[in-house]
């Protein structure tokens, strides 16, 4: 159980004093009675404190920490020494006398000698973060914070800063920062009726085994009235239990928020909690987690019940408790999650689609009339050589595997999978808009907008650090000048440097595209070379094969290469606000990755097979590469097996493996570094306190990684499903780990981070549409010209004498007479003597009056394919914006609920109003009375506008 946190004084009762830092109290003069002496706590006591999670009183409760670099002590300094400071008369008289009490070891005057000699061999750098350190702690405690040091634990070479906020900081600060607080009002939230709830009824009932096992994940039928926290209306909260009023989220945030305000200003600049993080005055800063997840004795706490309840894979199957992530992270990382739960529920009908159409294709491969007479025992088509000298001429019936292989994606089937791909993607963005408004109002945040505004021009630490830098350069000039300056003169080269850097990046991928195109031609040919017959049988698998494993190596190389050139070019930029700096990072690492993943993947669907030229005027690069060709079948089987080949990959080794090696490894690392500085085996046995655990875990590095491989996914999913419809599939597979693989990441393995307001995912909404956008179009040239679907339409519409598919492949095979070969181009050891080979284009023939000249049936194609991609994107953008259309992005029961919340607010604050006039009614004599009405109506207007102007911002 938590224990009860006393932070402020009892009635009746002196605040109690805690000191324990007595020998430096009395160095500098200050003589302390008994009385006000703290009591020692046992060792047995000490234990119970929940590990770390309190201060050494047992009471009040660790909000924050922050950690900083020590020198190992010396024997004189190795008994465990704490300092703790309370915000009363007497420490404040203290720190008047000196300014160097919350130093651990023992505090002296900052010009005695002896400590000058004791510190002769420190650093001028260390003693330099040792006094901004002092400075910044000594501004937290005039800023009502409390604090506690701790230097003598069991991680050697890190001292560590207790941080808690008291009620009177709590309360100050959650006014400030606009926080929606329950109140003592509570209403009935009104529940459907009629069939549709009974269908709600029903599906509940079916649906309960779903649920996980946590209250704050059950439907309640009331709801506490919200508003926005004020010292002066402390009447409309409950209060009668202080200490889980605020919850340790909530204090942890604010807690964060007293910090970024705080800065030491005695140094040459101004410097920032951020930057004193960066320059390493402090290492690091975070907040607690609750407690333990295992272990004798643990105490039930909500990371406990996470753990249990949402990490596991043995929950695999249920629905996430979303309340209890936000409850525990905030609502930033609880979007998140709700986010990616709702898109894993929506690859299910697309999963079973996808499936769908693949069965389709292979129920039907037996019957496709192009792959049977590919695959006829009598088919004796002559094709041309695939490679200059090497390949010899080749039967067409030697793709029949292809061909069929082909047909399990290139039917009639994934025409229609397109369009109901774009709009399950429509319905997608339509659903998370309503149940992202849905989380608004369950967690309170339909009024976030004003907040938002008004923390948004908040300017960043790194920002201010480089105006401050340059004012100190030119003195002369004003600090707003030289925030011209720095937009004006500083930003235009940032910008430029940025420009030509991603341009570069974008260049090295196309580069290493090429790398491997060369790689493919050479290999292609060294194969065909072989002596080996089932070497030259499968040089066909055995590029594509590897070649899509290297482009994999590379992408996930090149991954890691440009998440850091984002963060390096968003720096140079230096942009104002952390929003700021978070959307351009998001932009950059998005182009940079998303150009990636998918260059590869749009040569093949695109380019391949197009600029190769034909027999006797083949396409060379460096004069010696001959352009590849796709197979007879087309290049969307190739597609198919380098988007498996990526998304797969992709989402093993990057998403999974790396997620839970590379955390597990950087803990394992600091704990070695850490064992090897132990200086007493005795020590090491010790349980560690809870903050000392934490500093252990990986720190918490943002959402955007998680977001990144997730839009990622989404561009796989939708951009290329024309010619992968499992890949739906393979992304539900892949999301049902990813879920418990980031639970038990952010429980388990990260610190906790600091929670964060915010009511919809940013930019990450506008990237999705833009990708659903864009797959439209890109479907839309896949089926027109990377498959045979169009081709096959005209052939049988414009030039089948029977309307059937039969003489299709002869149809869209050229002739080519050997003898047109150029010098040195001609096989070495034909296998077959042939006067005339086979090429898949449509051309005059040799004998014609202009031979190898394009036919009228390519511009008849090529017009069909035109028209296609037209009416495609058109169409199925129309029904996007029906369905968008159609979908109301506010469900009608929440708008309800919201509409009813702003009358109970005027109510509540109407009847306030009336007791305020009643009680000063019956307080004043009649005359005062009359002189009172006269100014009751300025009383009333004063409040009731105030109740409006919250209200109106809720206005849908």
């Amino acid at each position: 159980m938590e224990r009860n946190e006393r932070s402020t004084p009892v009635p009746g009762k002196e605040k109690e004093v805690d000191i324990i830092n007595i020998k430096g109290i009395e160095d500098i003069g200050y003589v302390q009675p008994d009385s006000i002496l703290l009591n020692c706590l046992t060792p047995e006591e000490n234990t119970g404190c929940q590990h770390g999670l309190y201060f050494q009183d047992g009471e009040r409760r660790v909000d924050y920490i922050l950690t900083y670099h020590i020198k190992k002590p010396s024997s004189s300094r190795s008994n465990r020494q704490s300092s703790r400071f309370t915000d009363n008369a007497f420490t404040r008289s203290l720190r008047r006398g000196t300014a160097r009490l919350g130093r651990a070891p023992t505090p002296q005057p900052r010009g005695d000698p002896e400590v000058a000699s004791q510190d002769h061999s420190m650093d001028y750098h260390v003693d330099d973060k040792r006094l901004h350190r002092e400075e910044f702690e000594g501004n937290l405690r005039d800023m009502g914070m409390e604090l506690e040091k701790d230097e003598d634990t069991k991680t050697p070479g890190v001292g560590f800063v207790k941080i808690h906020a008291p009620w009177h900081v709590l309360c100050r600060e959650a006014e400030f920062m606009k926080l929606k607080m329950p109140t003592k009002k509570v209403y009935e939230m009104k529940q459907s009726t009629g069939v549709g709830a009974k269908i709600n009824t029903l599906v509940n009932k079916v649906t309960e085994p779903l649920y996980p096992n946590v209250e704050d994940n059950r439907t309640h039928n009331v709801k506490h009235l919200s508003y926005m926290f004020s010292r002066e209306k402390q009447h409309l909260f409950d209060l009668s239990d202080r200490d889980s009023f605020f919850d340790s989220k909530t204090r942890a945030s604010i807690v964060f928020e007293v910090l970024k305000r705080t800065k030491c200003t005695k140094a040459k600049y101004s410097m920032g909690f951020t930057s004193l993080l960066g320059s390493g005055v402090y290492t690091d800063a975070y907040p607690l987690h609750d407690g333990d997840l295992d272990g004798e004795n643990v105490e039930p706490n909500d990371r406990k019940l996470l753990y249990e309840e949402w990490a596991s894979y043995s929950v695999f199957y249920k629905y996430q408790p979303i309340g209890l992530v936000r409850k525990y992270f905030g609502e930033k990382i609880g979007l998140y999650f709700a986010w990616l739960g709702l898109y894993t529920q929506m690859l299910i009908p697309a999963s079973l689609v996808g499936v769908i159409v693949f069965l389709y294709g292979c129920a039907t491969v037996d019957d496709n009339i192009p792959s049977m007479e590919i695959c006829h025992p009598k088919n004796n088509i002559t094709m041309c050589p695939l490679c200059d000298r090497a390949c010899s001429y080749w039967k067409l019936k030697e793709a029949c595997g292809t061909a069929r292989a082909s047909h399990l994606f290139d039917n009639p089937a994934t025409v229609f999978f397109s369009i109901f791909m774009a709009l399950w993607a429509a319905m997608f963005m339509e659903h998370w808009k309503r149940r992202q408004m849905r989380l608004n109002y369950e967690w309170d945040l339909t009024g976030f907008e004003e907040e938002e505004e008004e923390l948004k021009d908040h300017p960043r630490a790194e920002y201010e650090l480089r105006v401050m830098q340059k004012s100190l350069k030119k003195e002369h000039k004003t600090q707003k000048t030289e925030k011209e300056k720095l937009t004006c003169k500083d930003r235009l080269p940032a910008y430029m440097t940025n420009v030509v850097m991603m341009l570069l990046m974008i260049g090295v991928t196309f580069a290493i595209v090429f790398g491997v195109i060369l790689y493919r031609i050479s290999t292609k040919t060294a194969l065909h070379m072989s002596n080996n017959p089932t070497t030259r049988s499968n040089v066909r698998l055995t590029v594509k094969t590897t070649a899509a494993i290297i482009n994999l190596v590379v992408i996930l190389i090149l991954d890691e290469v440009y998440g850091a050139v984002a963060r390096w070019l968003t720096v140079l930029e230096v942009p104002k606000t952390d929003k700021s700096f978070e959307e351009r990072l998001i932009f950059k690492t998005f182009i940079l990755k998303f150009v990636n993943a998918f260059t590869p993947i749009i040569y093949i669907a695109f380019f391949r097979g197009r600029l190769v030229g034909r027999p006797g005027s083949y396409l060379y690069v460096f004069e010696s590469y001959r352009m590849e060709e796709c197979a007879h079948g087309g290049c969307l089987m190739e597609l198919c097996i380098q988007l498996s080949i990526t998304m797969l990959g992709k989402q093993l080794i990057q998403n999974n493996l790396f997620e839970i090696g590379i955390p597990k490894l950087k803990k394992l690392i600091r704990y070695i570094k850490s064992k090897r500085r132990s200086f007493q085996e005795e020590e090491r046995e010790k349980k560690l306190q809870r903050y000392e655990t934490d500093h252990f875990l990986e720190p918490f590095a943002g959402l955007t990684p998680e977001y990144m491989e997730m839009i990622i996914q989404f561009g796989f999913v939708t951009l290329f499903v024309a010619s992968f419809p499992l890949a739906p599939l393979f992304a539900l597979l892949n999301n049902i780990i990813e879920i418990r693989l980031d639970a038990k990441k952010f429980v388990a393995e990260l610190r906790r981070p600091v929670a964060a307001r915010a009511k919809d995912i940013g930019i990450w909404y506008n990237l999705l549409r833009a990708v659903a956008k864009v797959a439209v179009i890109i479907n839309a040239f896949v089926i027109s010209f990377t498959s045979d679907f169009i081709p096959r339409l005209v052939y049988q519409y414009m030039y089948s004498p029977d309307g059937s598919m039969h003489g299709f492949v002869n149809h869209t095979l050229s002739y080519f007479n050997v003898s047109n070969f150029q010098d040195g181009k001609e096989p070495m050891d034909p296998q077959h003597q042939v006067e005339m080979c086979r090429y898949k284009d449509y051309r005059e023939p040799p004998w014609s009056n202009t031979p190898y000249v394009i036919s009228k049936e390519f511009w008849a194609v090529l017009a069909a394919r035109l028209a296609f991609v037209i009416v495609f994107q058109n169409v199925v953008m129309l029904m996007s914006d029906i369905v968008d259309w159609l979908i109301p992005d506010i469900p009608k029961d929440i708008s309800l609920q919201i509409h009813k919340e702003k009358i109970l607010m005027v109510e509540l604050f109407m009847k306030e109003e009336q007791g305020k006039i009643q009680f000063i009614d019956s307080m004043m004599p009649c005359g005062g009375k009359e002189k009172r009405n006269n100014h009751a109506p300025i009383a009333r207007s004063r409040s009731i506008p105030h109740t409006h102007s919250h209200t109106h911002a809720n206005n849908f």
